[in-house]
């Protein structure tokens, strides 16, 4: 970018300035102006600065979707440290895993996962910092925390004048090949231009700082992030609104209520709804059938998994004005375009960044199989994981650097690009990335269980579910509810098994890898 250099924080900056007295943000009963959020960001800033985190440093957000999260997402920016989404649904084991793993300076919790956080924080020295969002729960911890309204109320809500950077890092925590997650570092730079709309959504990139508040138009449109914030769905959905000088509108619903939310799409006329997949959408097009599609809604966008063809269907019955779109990307390429499901399966138009590419790193010829791939503005890998990035972000003899998210593509001669799907076994439910052998581990520490297979079954509304298919030690067996109740322990909710099946001996390779071709046809079949 042109001038001095910009991180996140400036630029949102800009767009507060350009429009202050704007609706920027509704979350629940609260509505907060771009000034105001500006200012409450602000306020996290230098709390952060007062208590010692330093540019650079690591900051965990751990709450479900409410206002503070996106003041503590910018407010980290501002203070040119690097928030980090925490999935609220992980428990103690997989908490200490990801505030080891991404160094954790400081965490912004809301009280309901104090107990969790308090259960890890021993074993975590880096860990210092500790500030309590109230919540409806009401619950204490031992953590020793600042309360969020208190110490905002102390602290400054004017801006540091210290210059930031277009290489501060934005990082997105996804599923890894180990079942663990990942933290894919980004350039501030390189993800507002890869999936934040460089600007200017659906329109040509910004080529200066400035041209932020000169692209903002006239009329405010009104977005609803769906998904919850812990997610990139949900995450670039409100930057690309709030970068456009728009409303956002959070989903801060804790069970899915569809009619509810429909009557919020009525309410703050919104006119542009993100989801994720089926599982989001079912719910939603059943309520349809029973009310008056919503006035304002014109696009119904789904980011993470692609819809069905019969939600498709049903959602153009239902609202005939909207359009119904599926986004593809991933957390290491960003947004690639929408998506046609065809036949062979998902495809979009190829553009100057994306193609496909085969194993020498070069572009394939047309109806060729290789990798999808993208270029330019691209991540600079995985945190703490050398191998991992090496596999996924290459180079090829020209110099080009390619990210490589490990999907089967074909080039086709129209100029499009068919997705055949991941070389690896992650089970997709309802959008969540479940990695089968973090399942595996923890249904093998089940007494009874000699041996253990997780594939992905077909869902109705989840897409796929987890199906465990198992080799019980001789002598013994256990039930689906057992299985389940012990994994509970080990992971999260949405990764334990929901179906079981029972086999006399696991097959393998030769190598004594998982055969989950053969796993997946006997759950399906």
């Amino acid at each position: 970018m042109a001038d001095r250099s910009f991180n996140l924080a400036d630029l949102f900056e800009i767009v507060a300035d350009t429009v202050p007295d704007r609706v920027a943000l509704v979350a629940g009963d609260r509505r907060l102006t771009y000034a105001e959020l500006d200012a409450r960001a602000n306020r996290v800033a230098n709390l952060l600065r007062a208590r010692g985190v330093q540019p650079g440093d690591w900051v965990g957000v751990h709450a479900y979707n409410r206002a503070e999260w996106i003041e503590c997402f910018l407010g980290a920016f501002k203070a040119r440290a690097v928030p980090i989404n925490v999935n609220y649904r992980y428990v103690a084991d997989e908490l200490r895993y990801l505030f080891d793993n991404a160094d954790l300076v400081a965490i912004i919790y809301e009280a309901d996962f104090g107990p969790r956080i308090e259960q890890v924080a021993a074993a975590l020295p880096k860990l210092q910092t500790f500030v309590r969002i109230d919540d409806v729960t009401g619950t204490t911890d031992g953590l020793g925390a600042d309360d969020y309204e208190t110490a905002l109320a102390t602290a400054s809500d004017g801006r540091d004048d210290a210059p930031r950077s277009a290489d501060d890092l934005y990082v997105l925590y996804t599923g890894g090949t180990t079942g663990m997650p990942k933290g894919v570092m980004w350039r501030a730079e390189d993800i507002f231009f890869a999936a934040l709309g460089g600007g200017n959504y659906g329109g040509p990139p910004i080529t200066s700082p400035q041209e932020i508040g000169e692209k903002i138009g006239e009329q405010q449109t009104t977005s609803m992030a769906f998904a919850p914030l812990m997610h990139g769905n949900a995450q670039w959905t409100a930057m690309v609104t709030l970068f456009g000088g728009n409303k956002l509108v959070l989903n801060c619903q804790r069970k899915m209520d569809a009619d509810a939310l429909w009557d919020l799409c009525d309410t703050e006329g919104i006119n542009s709804l993100s989801i994720v997949g089926d599982a989001m959408a079912r719910p939603l097009v059943d309520a349809l059938a029973n009310r008056p599609a919503p006035a304002t809604v014109f696009a119904i966008v789904s980011g993470g998994a692609i819809l069905s063809p019969a939600i498709k269907a049903e959602f153009n019955e239902r609202i005939p004005n909207a359009f119904i779109l599926d986004s593809f990307g991933a957390s290491e390429t960003g947004a690639n375009g929408s998506v046609d499901v065809t036949d062979k399966g998902p495809k979009f138009r190829m553009n100057e960044w994306t193609t496909v590419i085969g194993d020498d790193f070069e572009v394939v010829d047309i109806g060729e199989t290789g990798m999808l791939a993208r270029r330019g503005h691209v991540p600079l890998g995985y945190y703490k994981d050398e191998s991992k990035t090496a596999a996924t972000f290459v180079t090829a003899g020209d110099g080009t650097r390619w990210a490589i998210p490990g999907d089967k593509a074909i080039r086709e001669a129209d100029g499009t690009i068919t997705v055949l799907g991941r070389g690896s076994q992650c089970i997709n439910s309802g959008g969540e990335k479940i990695f089968p052998e973090e399942v595996e581990a923890a249904l093998k520490s089940h007494p009874a269980v000699f041996d253990a297979t997780v594939v992905g079954r077909k869902d109705e509304r989840w897409g796929e579910h987890v199906c465990a298919v198992v080799q019980f030690r001789a002598g013994e067996s256990a039930e689906l509810d057992a299985l389940a109740t012990h994994c509970r322990d080990h992971i999260a909710g949405y990764k334990v098994p929901r179906s079981l099946v029972v086999v006399d001996e696991m097959v393998r390779s030769p190598s004594g890898k998982p055969d989950y071709r053969w796993a997946k046809d006997l759950a399906n079949n």
